[in-house]
């Protein structure tokens, strides 16, 4: 029902721009404003700007937060300093995947979480659900607007908005003098940077960043630019039934530490493999877009799998997209087919990312 979609802080800015809103996890948030591949090129060549309110933030403290942090998440926490971030994956005891997520510390015993917008209760109650009692966990998704200003020229324009501030070094985070979150990560390949404000001044920081020169970007782009750079998307490229080490994310599992929830899982498949890795693969021809759900078949025909995510790509003008197929069918240049509405089109498995941006 539209009546219980949740609405971005930025809607009227959205609306305003003439932006075409559809439902995402549970929001109705816009998916273009001019063209998708327009605003894809924006941000490959100059710089745009995303909605990302719909994001979740959770706040973390207290002196076991790290501790307990850690039995939560895959990746290891004691390696960041204050101001720093590192991506990270929680898992469900058979360790597939719950969601994953962006940890920073930002003190010796504090912690600000940016979670998936469709796993924001979710997320939460696995969270709760196994809280140490030296620990407090706060929701705080409904306070905060939040952009994705992603782009070569992102820097120039956090200076012209921000004159004075620093942005923070890759993967770090820093508080403004207003009191905004600003996080230098991303999901396109490109430099860029998170902006999170109180919801009530999100639209006058939106009307800045747009003023400085960044496009206003949706969510089509966001995804062409991400899958270009086989970053994979929770719900579609990872699930609850699947691992991080058959989504090829095992650098960001630190088996080391002894007693993550999902662990032993990762362990025995690391030591094993996988028998199922999510594999990249792309057109050696010309083909319509592929889609998540076309089935994928081996050179013989038969079918060994479905897409889990697929676009046509903008930078690359060919069909991309990823699997989980058997991982006899993972190797580079093994040749497949894409099943489009009955017809099969020629493709191969190729390594990550697909398009490489200059640096």
């Amino acid at each position: 029902m539209t009546s219980d979609l949740k609405h971005s802080p930025l809607e009227a800015a959205h609306q305003a721009l003439g932006a075409r809103l559809v439902p995402f996890a549970g929001w109705n948030m816009p998916v273009q404003y001019s063209s998708i591949i327009d605003e894809h090129t924006a941000v490959r060549s100059k710089v745009g700007i995303f909605d990302i309110s719909h994001m979740g933030q959770f706040l973390v403290s207290g002196s076991a937060a790290e501790a307990w942090l850690n039995r939560m998440f895959t990746n290891n926490l004691a390696r960041l300093a204050p101001g720093q971030g590192q991506y990270t994956i929680m898992l469900n005891e058979n360790g597939g995947v719950i969601d994953d997520l962006i940890a920073y510390r930002t003190g010796e015993s504090d912690f600000f979480l940016v979670v998936n917008a469709s796993m924001i209760d979710e997320d939460f109650f696995w969270l709760a659900s196994h809280q140490d009692e030296q620990a407090t966990l706060r929701n705080e998704s409904d306070l905060w607007a939040g952009m994705a200003i992603q782009g070569p020229l992102a820097a120039e324009i956090f200076a012209k908005v921000c004159p004075g501030e620093m942005l923070p070094a890759r993967n770090g985070i820093a508080t403004t003098a207003s009191g905004a979150i600003v996080c230098r990560t991303g999901y396109t390949g490109e430099d860029g940077f998170e902006f999170f404000c109180p919801a009530a001044e999100g639209i006058a920081w939106w009307e800045k960043f747009l003023a400085a020169g960044a496009a206003p970007c949706g969510l089509g782009a966001r995804d062409t630019l991400r899958l270009e750079m086989g970053y994979p998307l929770n719900g579609s490229d990872l699930s609850p039934e699947r691992t991080p080490i058959e989504a090829g994310l095992g650098f960001f599992c630190d088996l080391e530490k002894p007693d993550f929830i999902g662990r032993e899982t990762l362990a025995r498949q690391k030591t094993d493999g996988p028998s199922m890795r999510l594999t990249a693969l792309q057109y050696t021809g010309k083909g319509p877009p592929p889609r998540a759900h076309y089935p994928v078949a081996n050179a013989a025909g038969q079918v060994i799998g479905e897409l889990a995510s697929g676009v046509l790509s903008p930078s690359l003008m060919t069909g991309i997209g990823m699997a989980y197929l058997p991982t006899e069918y993972s190797k580079p240049e093994t040749e497949l087919q894409i099943d489009v509405r009955g017809r099969l089109f020629p493709a191969e498995v190729v390594k990550k990312p697909f398009y490489k941006p200059a640096k």
